[in-house]
């Protein structure tokens, strides 16, 4: 088992706030591990077990458990009065008025709260009016490659790894898989977990090929701009009319799942944000391969959405930059102020031209903040006019 330590620090470092912890995304990803990650630390740090309440609402132990005053009593029957107790709703959103049983809970001086969920929905609407300032959410990821090589020790080619990093999945049970039929088998089960459960289901979609066909193509387009226009365009210009409303609403509800992450634009020079212009990043590159098959594949796209779930997991802002009639592949916002990243593949060959292409927008921008050029070319750290370039790896393993 692999321990989320980034994660596990961050449960630590709440611990026994006022505060409810909120665990979110997407299925799979590993939280319910942390959890018990979490109460075996608890244990090693003196909590008994009995003041350890862990409910999963998706267990078929506890489908009996359908609406808040429910899921109240059945908690409320097993705390010990003169004693802190630890209590973790898993897949919270399941139950009928969660957010009401979360607050009749988190008022009580001796309940420590945390709760997960798979869909972005759990923080808003009632929950979040009626929790206001008493939360922190936690923002959960697959495994990152750094996490994931753990479990390789012997072996040392990096380049190796990462293909099997993007083609086998980051989700972390995909480590105990061996035969790539299993693994796709199992990537095909998490798809359609979060396309039946968290989108259809929640969301009430009539037309669930349509939705698969929005799916594929947003996969198939990783890293380009898809405004909601070109989407209901491109599926119109190939027989299945659509809606921009529809596109919409069917994003929307893709990003909740946390199937994808939207990402909106930055104008560097202006400093404002832009309305239009955004761009789209699977939370796993291996659901995309699971779909898409790995012939279409573009390596640089790909390595552009790997550096971006690694930027989040590092706790920045992250936008698409715009300097001009240029773009930079990031522009994240930290504790440090802002820096820039362009993501290439490779830069080699065509006599210096790819080089120079990949560095114009960085060196279009006048300020004085970190700039960095990621590759996957092998070569010592070199420095452009002040723009550091790295090998991806390299990076990603820092």
């Amino acid at each position: 088992m692999i321990i989320r330590q980034q994660y596990l620090d961050d449960l630590i470092s709440f611990k026994d706030k006022q505060l409810i912890k909120v665990l979110t995304g997407i299925r799979r990803c590993g939280k319910s591990t942390l959890f018990e990650q979490y109460q075996k630390h608890l244990i090693q740090e003196g909590v008994s077990k009995n003041q350890i309440i862990f409910i999963n609402l998706e267990d078929g132990d506890f489908q009996d458990i359908e609406d808040n005053k429910q899921l109240y009593e059945y908690v409320n029957e097993r705390l010990i009065s003169n004693k802190k107790n630890y209590i973790f709703l898993d897949e919270v959103q399941r139950v009928v008025n969660f957010q009401k049983a979360v607050d009749a809970l988190f008022i009580k001086k001796n309940c420590d709260v945390y709760i997960t969920g798979s869909n972005a929905h759990l923080l808003s609407g009632e929950l979040a009016t009626l929790l206001s300032g008493r939360y922190v959410e936690i923002k959960m990821l697959p495994l990152s490659f750094k996490e994931y090589i753990s479990a390789f020790p012997k072996e040392t080619n990096g380049d190796r790894l990462y293909v099997d990093y993007t083609v086998n999945s980051s989700f972390p049970y995909a480590l105990e898989l061996e035969k790539k039929k299993d693994i796709q088998q199992y990537l095909q089960g998490i798809y359609d977990t979060i396309i039946l459960k968290d989108v259809v289901a929640r969301r009430k979609f009539p037309d669930l090929l349509m939705l698969q066909s929005v799916v594929r193509f947003m996969f198939d387009n990783i890293g380009n701009i898809c405004s909601t226009k070109k989407i209901s365009d491109t599926m119109t210009s190939q027989g299945r009319k659509i809606s921009v409303h529809a596109v919409e609403n069917y994003l929307t509800a893709l990003t909740e799942s946390f199937i994808f992450y939207k990402v909106g634009r930055y104008d560097i020079k202006g400093k404002q944000y832009l309305k239009t212009g955004e761009k789209y990043y699977a939370a796993d590159i291996g659901l995309r391969y699971a779909l898409l098959g790995t012939k279409k594949a573009d390596e640089g796209h790909i390595l552009e959405n790997i550096i971006f779930l690694e930027l989040l997991r590092r706790g920045y802002e992250v936008y698409i930059g715009k300097i001009g009639n240029t773009e930079v592949d990031f522009v994240v916002i930290g504790e440090e102020g802002e820096e820039y990243y362009q993501v290439a593949y490779t830069v080699i060959g065509n006599e210096g031209k790819t080089l120079e292409r990949e560095l114009a927008s960085l060196k279009a921008i006048k300020d004085h903040n970190p700039k960095y050029l990621l590759t996957m070319d092998h070569a010592p750290l070199i420095s452009h006019d002040g723009i550091k370039q790295i090998n991806a790896i390299d990076w990603l393993l820092k």
